[in-house]
């Protein structure tokens, strides 16, 4: 039977305008493998990184059985088995973690291309030396996300890489004659680097945000949280990465224990790693969850957030909303903190909106050339982090209600802030009232321009 793409869903994942659950990759990859797939016996198909199901329900629906599917983050596994529940295709598909055994005798691999040339090392390299001496991958993705290094990188593991035409602005690279020694030689994964700034040495698999280096924006965040509710117990890092913060905050208050959670299986294997190689294994618990849904309201002092933006490779607000709403609903009303960079000015409307009001009264800033870190206060200080970038904006955001760019609102359905050094009332006008009034001031002095040069 042919499966539907377009009835696959990406919940509960970020869903919403120009999110899709599959896209012409996902369809070229499956063409492009039909007779190899009809080829292979049961449990000889696996598919790895496969966003939503789309590659793992399109194989099961034309044939394959016994099919082993790995995807990196929890909300493709969820989505995948309730895609597959309403496609009645569950009993031939089952998820498994990355490792040897979900490759182990592979005979034909279905790869959507990852944009990390890391990520694509990983992969390629446990599928060449655990995969059956004669597996074929067939890797697919978008022409914009694909660059010919990712040959070489395949190349570096497979005798032979070959390229098909373009088709809906999408390509595949079919690799075959496995290798079990990569050529030429490199550092295998996951892979460490110590940071001497901050005294930690950070571990990461292939993909991670910022792999084994620390981004600028972290660095500044990890800076400004010496004073975070300095008395509190515990503290979640909260879309951890490689545990950096999680475990730089354990390394530099001794009592303090921290649970460490990503949606990412490979952020969560790196947070755990990291937290091992720096001493800090037994006060660090890492757990791979979407968001803060293994914690129960009010339960946790500190979270400290270094929100994501892009939902795969499109730029969106939403999964930091929903990570922010996350933050709002862990702490305490009366001891709360939340951190985290790169937010906007739609994101923390929405946080806002969605938090006790007794707990988000205020926002102050803090700033670097590039970043922005903004304490929240709520009886005791909160926490919470912009940068300086423009978002997309998805999110209705009343005129009361906007925060501006990087500047401060008063209580959420009371009066403004204070009018202190770096307080501003939150009476300005949205952008697009912003936008708007510029237009028509443009608009009239164009117009008087025309008026003075008639009548010269």
């Amino acid at each position: 039977m042919a499966l539907d793409f377009g009835a696959l869903r990406r919940h509960p994942d970020v869903e919403g305008h120009g999110l899709e659950a599959s896209d012409a990759a996902d369809r070229l990859i499956l063409d492009e493998s039909a007779a190899l797939a009809a080829a292979v016996d049961e449990g000889e198909l696996v598919v790895l990184d496969d966003a939503y199901g789309a590659l793992a329900l399109g194989a099961a629906a034309a044939g394959a059985r016994g099919i082993r599917v790995h995807q990196d983050l929890v909300t493709g596994e969820r989505a995948l088995a309730a895609n597959a529940q309403r496609a009645g295709l569950g009993d031939r598909v089952r998820s498994l973690p990355l490792g040897e055994e979900l490759v182990a005798g592979a005979r034909l691999v279905l790869l959507r291309l990852p944009r990390s040339l890391d990520r694509l090392d990983e992969l390629a390299g446990l599928v060449a030396r655990h995969a059956a001496s004669d597996a074929v991958v067939v890797a697919g993705g978008r022409l914009k996300h694909m660059s010919t290094t990712m040959n070489d990188v395949l190349g570096a593991w497979f005798d032979r890489v070959d390229v098909s035409h373009a088709r809906q602005k999408s390509r595949v690279l079919t690799a075959s004659g496995p290798r079990s020694q990569r050529r030429p030689s490199a550092l295998g994964w996951p892979r460490g680097e110590h940071d001497d700034d901050l005294g930690v040495t950070v571990v990461a698999h292939g993909g991670v945000f910022a792999g084994t280096g620390v981004d600028i924006g972290t660095r500044f965040l990890i800076g400004k949280l010496g004073d975070a509710v300095p008395d509190a117990a515990s503290a979640v890092d909260l879309a951890c990465g490689s545990g950096v913060v999680a475990a730089w905050l354990a390394r530099a208050r001794p009592a303090l224990r921290v649970t460490a959670t990503d949606r990412s299986a490979a952020a969560a294997a790196s947070a755990r790693e990291t937290a091992e190689v720096n001493g800090v294994a037994d006060r660090v618990t890492v757990t791979r969850a979407d968001g803060l849904e293994l914690l129960p309201d009010a339960s946790e002092p500190l979270v400290v957030l270094n929100p994501p933006f892009h939902s795969d490779a499109a730029l969106h607000t939403g999964i930091a909303v929903h990570l922010f709403e996350d933050a709002a609903r862990v702490p305490p009303a009366a001891s709360c903190g939340a951190c985290g960079t790169r937010t906007c000015a739609t994101v923390r409307c929405s946080s806002a909106r969605s938090a006790r009001p007794a707990r988000w009264r205020g926002i102050r800033s803090s700033r670097s050339p590039r970043r922005r870190v903004t304490r929240c206060d709520s009886g005791r200080r909160v926490y919470a982090v912009d940068a300086s970038v423009s978002a997309v904006s998805s999110i209705p955001v009343r005129r009361s209600e906007w925060l501006g760019r990087g500047r401060v609102i008063g209580r959420p359905g009371g009066n403004a802030c204070p009018s202190t050094t770096g307080w501003l009332a939150r009476s300005e006008p949205p952008p697009s009232a912003t936008r708007s009034s510029r237009s028509s001031s443009r608009r009239s002095t164009s117009g008087t321009a025309e008026r003075s040069r008639s009548r010269r």
